[in-house]
């Protein structure tokens, strides 16, 4: 088995990185390999974990994580397994705005705009004054700035009012797609007798075991629900150590402290010597 060796069924958590932590769900079918269009989220913590895929054959599906589902649904519509039943009509085309009108509201044809509404954006700064040392041949004809005019009140634009030959969005209609045929046995693997593993990974203490194969749901439940009793070990064990370090890490800091405030005499003594000035000093100030 390699990198490329074709499967039937790919299952199992992502993790990579901050932003990928998924549940792979994937099926080969005809010889092509289809993603779940669907995010599950895996787990992401240190403890162990049992992950559940149950496939039906009524062409249902159900994730489960530590006995408690997370996903389910029907395999034609979370999967492209098949193409879509529907397609949109190749011989409809979208009416003209006067055939079709998709305007909600229009302008009003009535509102007009007021007589006063169009003020230019800047106008010269009525209080500016020429300056006293202003040359006309050498500076040019004095202007004052151009500051924002406060009747300034933008473009005009009417109203709008209810469009009363508005008929909606238009969709495009849509017909049987002839490529479309039904398939049952969307579930159906004959035959699986291999069980590989897919891992990248970039530093140790991960874990696989205990992988199970059943027709029996209930028995896989009943093996998934060992998965708790090893999680109250784990967090059992993990929690003595995180004791463990948090006393070693007081320890190694209050081992610490009396060195730190010798230093920090010694700093205060340098300081002392630093602020007298020897006689060399002060014959380099003169």
């Amino acid at each position: 088995m390699h990198g490329e060796s074709p499967y039937l069924i790919m299952f199992g958590p992502d993790i990579c990185g901050p932003g990928t932590k998924k549940v792979h769900v994937i099926f080969s079918y005809k010889g092509k390999n289809h993603l779940i269009n669907k995010e599950i989220r895996c787990k992401d913590d240190v403890f162990t974990h049992f992950y559940t895929l149950i496939v039906n054959p009524d062409n249902t599906y159900e994730v489960l994580i530590d006995n408690e589902k997370v996903e389910s649904g029907n395999l034609e519509d979370d999967w492209d397994f098949l193409p879509p039943k529907k397609i949109k009509d190749p011989e409809a085309k979208k009416p003209s705005q006067d055939e079709w009108d998709e305007r909600a509201t229009i302008p009003d044809p009535d509102d007009k705009k007021p007589e006063n509404w169009d003020q230019p954006e800047t106008i010269p700064d009525p209080e500016a004054t020429r300056p006293d040392d202003w040359d006309d041949e050498m500076d040019g004809e004095f202007e004052p700035p151009m500051i924002p005019n406060p009747d300034y009140k933008g473009e005009w634009s009417p109203k709008q009012i209810d469009n009363p030959n508005y008929k909606g969005i238009w969709k495009h209609p849509e017909i049987d797609n002839p490529e479309y045929t039904a398939d049952n046995n969307l579930y159906l693997r004959e035959e699986v007798c291999v069980v590989g593993l897919d891992l990248w990974q970039v530093k140790s203490g991960t874990i696989f075991d205990n992988f199970l194969i059943t027709d029996d749901a209930e028995y896989a439940k009943q093996q998934a629900a060992t998965v708790k009793a090893t999680q109250e070990g784990e967090k059992k064990v993990k929690d003595q150590q995180d004791e463990e370090e948090r006393k070693k890490a007081e320890a190694e800091a209050k081992a610490n402290e009396p060195a730190a405030k010798d230093d920090e005499d010694l700093d205060d003594e340098d300081d002392e010597i630093a602020g007298e000035a020897t006689p060399a000093e002060e014959h380099d100030e003169l």
